[in-house]
This record gives C-alpha cells, structure tokens and sequence, in this order.
C-alpha cells in the first residue's frame, strides 16, 4: 500500500507531495537503483499469449527528466516502464522491439514543438495506428479543454490535467486495461446496428465468407475495420483454424519480410534462429493484414506472388513454401489514389480487392448510435461493476447530432468515461459536452474543425498554380535576393525548399490536428514519407 504522502500530486510543491530531491537522494543512497529507470524497450519477444506474472508495459512520453523519474518511482510496482523524450524517440523504441506496450502517458507539448499540443497530437495518432488496442492517457499542462476533448477524439482513452495523484493514475491505468482484457474470441460476427449501411455490410460478409478470395476492407480510423475482418473468419468455414493478424504500419520495414515469411537461420545481422512467418503459421486459416497501404513497394510483388499461386520463401532460404492461408486486408487509405501516384502496385491491388468492403463511419449510422451506446454502456457497467447512467433527453438529442470522428474507437471511449465518473447518473447536455469535441460538431471529415476560412482568408491564401507562374516567383525572389545582398550568394534553395516543406507540413497538421494518416492523405504523400520528411526537418535549422 502506498504511503500517505505518495497520494499526493507529485507536480505540487509542498510538505505533503514527493519531492524530486527525495526521488534523487534515494537513488543516490541506493534505494532506488538503476532498474527502477529503464530506457528502453525490454528485449524479449512477445508471444501469443501473455505471462499473466509480467507486469503490463507502460509507455512514458514526456521531455521532463524529473516528471518521468517521478512517474517510474510512483508506478514502477505495477508495471514494466519504459520512456520517451520525444515523438521520433517512440518510433524508434516501437520499430526495434517485439514486446509493445499496453498502455501510455503521453504529454502534449513535446520537441521540437513543447509549447504547443501538435506533437501530442500526432502522437496519439501514431500509436493507434501502430497499436489499436494500446491505452493512452494523456497526462498534460497544456489543460485547455479543446486540448482535452480533441485527444480524445483522435482516440486518447482519458486526459488528466497536471498535477495529478498517483493513486488517481494508477486505478485509471488498471481500469483501462482491464477494459482492454475482453478475449479476441469475443468479436464474433454479432456487428451492431440495424441502419442501411450495416444491412449491406452484414449481406456482403455473409456472401464473401466462405469464399477462397481475398478481401479488402476500407474504412475511416476507428471505424471497426479488424473487427470486420474477424467477423468474415467467424462465419467462414475456416473459423475453426489460426486467425492471424499483422499491422503493416507496426513494425519497421526491414523486419515486415521476415515477420510475413519467415528466415533462415544467419539470414541477416540477429537473426539467430529458424523463425516461421506469419504465412506458415496461419496453415490454411486468416491471415489479417492492417494498414495494407503502408506495406513498403519493394515487399509488394513477393506478396502478389503469393496471392497468386501461394508460393514464397523464407528470407534466406531458395526453397519455395506454399501457403493456404486466406487473405485480408483492410486500409484507411485511398488505394486506387496510390495506385495512380505510383505508391501501390495495381496488380496487387487488384488482387487484393476480388471483394471490397467499406466498412461506414459512425456519422452514416443514424439511429445505430444508440444501439452503440447502449450495448458499450451495459458492457462497461457490468465490467465495472456499477449501476448504468442514461442521458436525458437533450443529452440524447446531441449524441445523435454529433458526428463522432473517431468512430467507434472514439464512440467507445466517452461510454468508458462516463461510466466512470457518472455511474447511475441522467447525463445532461453540459456533462456531455465535457467528453465532446464541440469544434468538429456538425462538420463532416472532408471540412476538418477550423478549416473554414472566409472568401477574404481564401484570397490571401492564393498561390500560383501553374508553371509559368511559379517561373515568374522564382525569378523574382532570385533577383530580389541577388539585389538585396549585393550578389553575395546568400540565396540557399535547399534552406527555401525546406521552409515551404515545413510550411505544408504544418498546415496540414493544423487542419487535420495532428492526424498523421490525414495528414499524409492531404499532402498527397504515404506516411512513411511524411515520417522521414518530418524526420529530417526536426533536425535541421531552419
């Protein structure tokens, strides 16, 4: 049990809180040794079934030294920590290892951008798209209450303003993941909702089921596309066998060949053993493939090969396989949009897509909503072991109204908080709205919250558009350039280009608020790119 004063808040000055000297005289006196600060991410891989005796991983994103040592002081008996100082510090800690967190604190103003929330938010993003089923906290100064509610739109389970208890974190922490212990088995093929898309999507998985094909699944973030996936293996005749599932955009591309096919004993640098793929162990079961747009080109043709006649071979290895697995895919992007811009193999595609499904957003649902609502709620308050609030009838009325973004991801979420803190409670609109993210209500995804300038803002925005007109800018700004520094060469093009990149890059981000697929998908580039070109940016002056 903890001590009194480690309930305090441990940002608050004062006698009753912990303070940071404490947590360093401790280290220095050896009490606290070395162990209870890991920086990196544990080596050991992951397996298909958890150790219950391992402490969950806890992710800890946060360019405060001191914050940091006091959140692993604080949480370090419950969980296994490792820590971050900044967005491309995760991506790193994510692409070496196997073993991924369960959970993350994050905080929003981090580098190269501390004093503003656009990393945080883009990190939230990257983490669901890498994990969908991590739980993140977001644990932030930044405690303005359109910061709140847009975290956890992009999908950000709960937001705790600083300071913050410990004991607060840590039931919140636990409360999640039990959430998040519901057995895969569970997503059967019972989809909710009674709406005209989801009677069209429940015909065409009932059609597609038994069938040899692949399947596309294409859908919004957050819109249920795995669970699509699991509900075709349920109602297929293989839904006794392996069902395998593998997040492209998860894993670092050097390693997605090997994980999908398996390698040789010394094939490359660490490879120490015979490993199996993906293919091999799903045997003549489902093989599910996330985010299937972020499958580099190189790796492409090798599966169309095996989309084709079944045949591959291990990374190493000259001996061809055969597999039987069945194929699904699902994406958040626009493929036939890749395909045109050279970013998707089209026979792959084609291949791909004998079957295309598209999975609907929530705000297409219309009455379907409540169904959601209703089947979450008596979920969570059954988990939680309280009594279910209701909403009253203006709070019914908003619900319904509101276009819910994130999906059911996000949908999901406010019934999680709700039923937290106002259990056999009649929710007005105002406690409602706390959970809301009022700047996108009404709006539709094509029209991003504050993405509505004036005719006058539109003007002023205006940039040339065809090549002679940008001749003429660049020849002006080069004369111009020449005559204000006398001819000195100071005129740098690689400086210039990367302003403008900075430039879009950032405009992109604040319209779409730090939504990296978004993001990507606005600028006209795939996400891996705009990772190496944001990359590249935040080490290089402007």
């Amino acid at each position: 049990m903890m001590a009194a004063n480690e309930t305090a808040p441990f940002y608050q000055k004062g006698a009753a809180a912990l303070s940071f000297g404490m947590v360093f005289s401790r280290l220095a006196c050896g009490i606290m040794t070395p162990a209870h600060f890991p920086v990196t991410l544990p080596d050991t891989p992951s397996t298909s079934v958890s150790d219950p005796n391992t402490p969950p991983l806890l992710l800890i994103v946060d360019d405060d030294p001191l914050i940091v040592d006091s959140l692993q002081y604080f949480l370090a008996k419950e969980f296994t920590i490792v820590s971050a100082a900044s967005r491309s510090e995760v991506q790193d800690l994510l692409a070496r290892q196997q073993r991924q967190p369960a959970a993350a604190l994050i905080d929003l103003g981090l580098p190269p951008l501390p004093h503003r929330p656009d990393e945080g938010f883009a990190l939230i993003t990257d983490l669901l798209a890498r994990l969908p089923d991590i739980r993140i906290v977001v644990l932030s100064g930044q405690n303005d209450a359109a910061n709140a509610r847009h975290a956890r739109v992009l999908g950000a389970a709960d937001f705790v303003a600083k300071p913050a208890e410990p004991r607060q974190l840590l039931v919140l922490l636990k409360q999640l993941l039990a959430v998040g212990a519901t057995p895969p088995a569970a997503a059967d093929a019972a989809l909710i909702g009674n709406s005209p898309p989801m009677q069209k999507l429940r015909l065409q998985l009932r059609q597609y089921a038994n069938a040899p094909f692949s399947v596309l699944i294409e859908g919004e973030s957050g819109s249920g596309k795995e669970l699509v996936a699991n509900a075709i293996h349920h109602l297929s005749d293989r839904a006794a066998r392996p069902w395998l599932a593998l997040n492209c955009a998860a894993i670092a591309p050097s390693l997605v060949e090997p994980t999908l096919f398996g390698h040789a004993k010394g094939a490359f640098t660490g490879a120490g053993n015979v490993r199996t793929g993906y293919f091999e162990e799903a045997g003549e079961g489902t093989l599910f493939l996330d985010e299937i747009g972020e499958l580099p080109l190189d790796l492409q043709p090798k599966l169309l090969r095996v989309l084709e006649n079944g045949e591959y071979q291990r990374v190493g290895e000259t001996q061809s396989r055969v597999s039987r697995a069945r194929v699904i895919a699902a994406t958040n992007r626009d493929l036939k949009k890749e395909v045109r811009e050279g970013r998707f193999r089209a026979d792959l595609y084609h291949r791909l897509s004998v079957f295309a499904v598209n999975v609907p957003p929530v705000r297409e649902l219309g009455d379907d909503r409540l169904l959601l609502l209703d089947h979450f709620r008596g979920t969570f308050a059954r988990q939680f072991k309280v009594t279910p609030f209701t909403l009253g009838d203006e709070a019914r009325q908003r619900w319904l109204d509101y276009p819910f973004p994130g999906n059911v991801r996000e949908l999901r979420n406010i019934v999680i908080r709700l039923t937290t803190k106002h259990p056999a409670v009649t929710i007005e609109r105002a406690e409602l709205d706390d959970e809301l993210d009022g700047e996108v209500a009404g709006k539709s995804v094509e029209e991003p919250a504050g993405s509505n300038p004036s005719e006058e803002g539109k003007d002023r925005a205006a940039i040339p558009m065809t090549q002679v007109d940008f001749d003429a800018l660049a020849l002006a700004h080069l004369r111009n350039a020449t005559t204000s520094h006398h001819g000195l060469g100071e005129f740098n093009l690689d400086r210039l280009l990367r302003q403008w990149e900075r430039a879009y890059i950032g405009a992109a981000q604040q319209l779409t608020h730090g939504n990296l697929s978004q993001t990507a998908k606005l600028l006209g580039v795939n996400r891996t790119t705009l990772y190496n070109r944001m990359e590249t940016l935040s080490r290089t002056d402007t």
